[in-house]
């Protein structure tokens, strides 16, 4: 068992992060066995969850002839635009059924204002906005924590970069992430945390 002080956050294995969902990270699925086991390997667990209503901004749907990948510029800085993925309440945002989330501690819904996306567990896309889960991890006493899930280039990128500026000891777990690898986004996001001084573990 990890000390008190370790959490793990669990980011976004969702239906439609994984095989046959509307934005599949390939090889999604591939990590929910090993996320299972290191649940029971720390005593604070947290899972974040794309939460995003019909109308959000991020969807290439809602910009009148704008296609999926497309970048946009939005009050916040630049804006991929994404297929309709995660929207609130439908089967695509639920957790992956193999996901143990029966052991979750808290769940952090993110991307649920539709002006500004939210790659990240800590912070919506301006920075800025906070989720309350630094609050929350503070709360317990958290002084570094694990990150694993979806995707390695995104979410999981943003979060461990935002956990870090908070003053976290921040290590992800590349095995058990995956990545959407977009125009080389993986590779660049792994250059970014090593920079950033985040260990990265196999």
């Amino acid at each position: 068992m990890r000390p008190a002080n370790e959490a793990l956050i669990v980011v976004d294995i969702q239906n439609d992060f994984c095989t046959g969902g509307a934005l599949a990270v390939p090889g999604g699925e591939e990590i929910i066995a090993r996320v299972n086991a290191l649940l029971d390997e720390f005593q604070l667990r947290v899972f974040t969850q794309d939460w995003h209503p019909a109308d959000h901004g991020s969807f290439a749907d809602n910009h009148e002839g704008r296609k999926p990948y497309e970048v946009i510029d939005m009050p916040y800085g630049s804006q991929i635009l994404w297929p309709v993925h995660c929207v609130a309440e439908t089967g695509g945002a639920a957790f992956h059924p193999d996901l143990d989330v029966a052991k979750a501690d808290h769940v952090v819904r993110k991307g649920t204002n539709p002006a500004i996306d939210s790659y990240s567990a800590f912070f919506e896309n301006d920075h800025e906005t906070p989720t309350g889960l630094d609050d929350y991890l503070s709360s317990k006493g958290i002084e570094k924590v694990t990150l694993v899930g979806l995707a390695t280039d995104f979410c999981v990128l943003y979060s461990a970069l935002d956990a870090n500026r908070l003053g976290y000891a921040v290590t992800v777990l590349e095995g058990a992430c995956r990545g959407i690898d977009l125009n080389g986004s993986l590779e660049d996001a792994r250059t970014t945390l090593l920079d950033a001084n985040i260990v990265l573990e196999p």
